[in-house]
């Protein structure tokens, strides 16, 4: 985004579709990016902020003049950056080429930094998961290395294991790894949050030839024969609809949403009819509505049971 500020500074009204790409990037992302850009700038005063927008055809930079001063940054923002550039330096399976331009970069800050410096030094970042599972993502995609997964399959509600042919990765919400899943010899797409465990291993990444798939209408688009499902959410659980893919949204009276969305696995909301609990329930179709009630029936007599056997202990105890 940092080399996008220049490019479109250089260039006054650049046409949308040139600057994707020149970036290699979908046009989707580079609206996406545009939309982040007017929140930063040299302040937090509205005047030293990016005026950026675009009418959907060109992109247009009206302060280009009023912000182009030399950056400054103020002590906590040099902390911050400098705490941040030594975690990402210390991520296991970063390319050693990232990791030395990260060391020069944390150097260079230092010295500009000066006393502001030896603070960022008694702070420490722990990554979760996801980041080491990133790294050795990325190195297996720039060493051409197949990789082996623990993945759990939240459609099927079980844990896997699968070698993949790393393809690229994706981040749209959540990061994503494009592949071609050696189990189902089929090219598959796996959330890096629900990889449990992860491997490089020592045998050559060989996809076969495939078309990289256009994401700028999304990362997931159901087919139009994938069966239908209706649900009606109250207010609390209108959230589904920014994390599920949907056709349709029609407002309810009670302030929640009627969704129709499409899947190839539509048992596979059954879990996400459970979360709802109280705030959505599943209308159509007949037989997944059914499903879901005694799903639900079923998880609260065992809750029940559990709840009476504990009962029962404690009282035996006591006696």
């Amino acid at each position: 985004m940092l080399s996008l500020v220049t490019y479109l500074r250089e260039r006054p009204g650049a046409r949308v579709g040139e600057v994707a790409r020149a970036f290699g990037i979908t046009e989707r992302e580079l609206v996406g990016d545009l939309n982040v850009l007017p929140m930063c700038g040299t302040s937090f005063r509205g005047g030293d902020l990016l005026d950026i927008d675009t009418d959907g055809e060109r992109i247009w930079w009206h302060n280009a003049d009023d912000v182009a001063q030399p950056l400054r940054l103020s002590s906590d923002e040099a902390i911050s950056l400098l705490v941040a550039a030594r975690a990402v330096a210390g991520l296991p399976g970063l390319r050693e080429r990232d990791r030395a331009a990260l060391t020069r970069a944390v150097a260079k800050l230092e010295s500009a930094a000066g006393d502001a410096a030896e603070g960022s030094a008694r702070v420490g970042v722990t990554f979760e998961a996801e980041g080491s599972v990133f790294a050795d993502a990325d190195r297996a995609i720039t060493e051409r290395r197949r990789l082996w997964l623990r993945y759990y399959s939240s459609g099927r509600g079980e844990m896997t294991e699968r070698e993949v042919d790393p393809i690229r990765l994706i981040t749209e919400g959540h990061t994503y790894l494009e592949g071609w899943c050696r189990l189902s010899e089929d090219r598959r797409i796996f959330r890096l949050d629900r990889i449990a465990d992860i491997r490089v291993l020592d045998v050559p990444a060989d996809p076969p030839p495939l078309e990289l798939r256009d994401l700028s209408e999304g990362l997931v688009r159901p087919a139009e024969d994938d069966p239908q499902v209706v649900l009606d959410v109250g207010p609390g659980g209108r959230w589904v609809t920014e994390y599920y893919t949907y056709e349709d949204a029609a407002e309810l009276p009670d302030g929640g949403l009627r969704i129709t969305l499409r899947t190839p696995d539509p048992s596979g909301l059954l879990r996400l009819a459970l979360r709802l609990g109280a705030d959505g329930r599943i209308i159509s179709p007949a037989d997944l509505a059914a499903q879901a009630r005694e799903t639900a029936a079923g998880a609260l007599a065992l809750y029940s049971s559990a709840l009476y056997s504990s009962e029962s202990e404690s009282e035996g105890s006591e006696g």
